[in-house]
């Protein structure tokens, strides 16, 4: 499968999430849906060959270029952060205390099951 093969599946898939979003009016992105649909395929028995490797790897290696928009939106609105930059905070650091105790509390009931 070439390049252009498994770029049209990826932004398929990516559509296909956008639409399932759309008509099931669900509060998640639609690339994530689409993502978990791509999932769905690779791990079944009829789709299990499909080449999407290096066409991955080839989007991952210039991953960094989407943080460019990213960085344009902080420096434009770097005002308005800085008039806003208690809550700011502290969802930060409420949003990582969360994600470690809930990662904690994954890996020990992990580790639980892994010992039986």
């Amino acid at each position: 499968m070439g390049f252009l093969n498994a770029i049209t599946l990826l932004l398929l898939f990516q559509l296909a999430g956008e639409v399932s979003v759309l008509l099931l009016e669900l509060p998640i992105p639609g690339p994530v849906v689409g993502m978990f649909l791509l999932l769905a395929l690779l791990l079944s028995k009829k789709q299990r060959n499909l080449p999407l490797e290096s066409t991955a790897n080839g989007i991952l290696r210039h991953l960094s270029l989407l943080f460019v928009p990213a960085g344009v939106g902080v420096v434009l609105h770097f005002s308005r952060i800085g008039s806003e930059w208690l809550p700011i905070v502290v969802s930060l650091l409420a949003s990582t205390f969360i994600t470690l105790m809930v990662t904690a509390f994954s890996m020990r009931l992990l580790h639980r099951i892994m010992q039986r």
